[in-house]
């Protein structure tokens, strides 16, 4: 990862950039290892727990409400006392997170695990801004590779949640997970550390300029753009799909009588597969355009689909959640680069949380209606159900870019 930051002669402006990038992908690390805890659990914990079957993929859905959640509160205390002061909050909630689900599983409760995974999702919404929070100090040029960078980080976090639940789920028997959720805290803690390192610009309301104070154009107004629009409903569809599938995926291989330790490798190798790429996203979005790389995430997913119809042994679960972690990488880091191209400085932190918000809570949906679609239907139908969107996604970077070229603006010099 130093030697990716490390500053080119062309680049060497982004020096601050390229340090802040480094933190926060530490963070991403951190923060995502913490949701891979959850990820790899919360459906078999829930199916524990939960009065009804159909409810067991109920706490995962809650962790996606509490992204959704936290979303738009992490951008208002961005923009009034700054993202380090966001950051810190998330982590506290990552703390306690881990402390209620432990608690949870202690004394078999399934509202309070709930309430556990809802915390997660507050911590997992800060930790999702970190990408744009990234892009603050950048150049125009180094933002999308910047973005990608940070996102680069989700490898490690690939290795450390489920590594974490493989190492302490049985530590405090016969309370399975929850020593894995006490090890959260730790994490956390440390995540603490990490992000107190960033040094980003004092928040819009503080700088001085009637441009800052006016905040930018109506939120209205940013929305209605087609580039917005096409980022917005890519950037849902990208992250509903690959939540849907990847939230029954842990259940359905219990179901297919594949083990525990399993269904840890292929949460981590999903998880590898969604941050791995970064390494590279950047640079494609910059030589091919961020709606091409989307492109070629939606037809990554599309893949994973047909692979997860195609059979149900143990490699056919694996190779289809790498499949669909790379479709992720590229559909939701090509919409977050196209985000970034629809709203001015000062209206970043507005325009950010509003796109998470839309994309989280619709995740929210998506992630409740796994539970339904596997219990009800089965496995092949969580994947089938992933086409007509996919269609969706693709018929909106169509129409963005022929209303694009329609109003095409004077070539630039390159």
């Amino acid at each position: 990862m130093t030697a990716i930051l490390s500053p080119t002669a062309a680049e060497t402006g982004d020096a601050r950039a390229r340090r802040n990038a480094l933190f926060l992908a530490g963070a991403v690390a951190l923060a995502g290892g913490n949701a891979a805890v959850i990820v790899a659990t919360a459906a078999i914990g829930g199916n524990v727990l939960a009065p009804a079957k159909s409810l067991a993929t109920l706490p995962v859905t809650i962790f996606v409400l509490g992204i959704a959640a936290g979303t738009l509160p992490t951008g208002m205390i961005a923009r009034k006392y700054g993202r380090r002061a966001a950051f810190v909050c998330g982590c506290v909630l990552g703390m306690i997170s881990g402390l209620l689900s432990a608690l949870a599983i202690y004394r078999a409760s399934f509202p309070l695990y709930c309430a556990g995974t809802f915390c997660g999702g507050l911590y997992a919404a800060v930790s999702q801004s970190y990408r744009f929070a990234a892009a603050d100090t950048a150049t125009e040029g180094f933002k999308p590779k910047a973005v990608a960078y940070v996102m680069a980080g989700g490898v490690f976090a690939g290795f450390v949640g489920p590594q974490l639940v493989q190492w302490t789920m049985n530590i405090w028997p016969p309370y399975l997970f929850a020593a894995s959720y006490l090890a959260q805290v730790g994490v956390a803690l440390f995540a603490c550390l990490v992000v107190w390192q960033v040094d980003l610009p004092k928040p819009a309301a503080a700088a001085a300029g009637v441009a800052t104070v006016s905040g930018g154009r109506p939120l209205s107004v940013i929305a209605r753009q087609p580039m917005f629009i096409a980022a917005a409903v890519c950037g849902v569809i990208a992250h509903v799909l690959m939540n849907l599938v990847m939230t029954s995926a842990p259940l359905a291989m219990q179901m297919c009588g594949l083990t525990l330790s399993d269904s840890n490798l292929a949460i981590q190798w999903h998880v590898v597969a969604m941050y791995g790429p970064s390494f590279f996203t950047g640079g494609l979005i910059s030589r091919f355009g961020a709606p091409r790389v989307v492109a070629a995430g939606l037809a990554s997913t599309a893949l994973a689909a047909l692979t997860d119809l195609s059979g149900l042994t143990q490699w056919h679960f694996w190779a289809g959640l790498v499949f669909l972690g790379i479709g992720w990488n590229f559909g939701f880091i090509g919409a977050s680069a196209m985000v970034l191209q629809t709203h001015r400085p000062e209206e970043r932190t507005r325009v950010q949380s509003f796109n998470d918000f839309l994309v989280f809570g619709m995740t929210a949906f998506g992630s409740l209606m796994s539970g339904q679609i596997l219990a009800s239907y089965g496995w092949s139908w969580v994947n089938l159900v992933t086409f007509p969107p996919l269609l969706v996604s693709l018929a909106a970077l169509i129409v963005a870019a022929w209303l694009g070229a329609r109003n095409v603006r004077p070539a630039q010099p390159s």
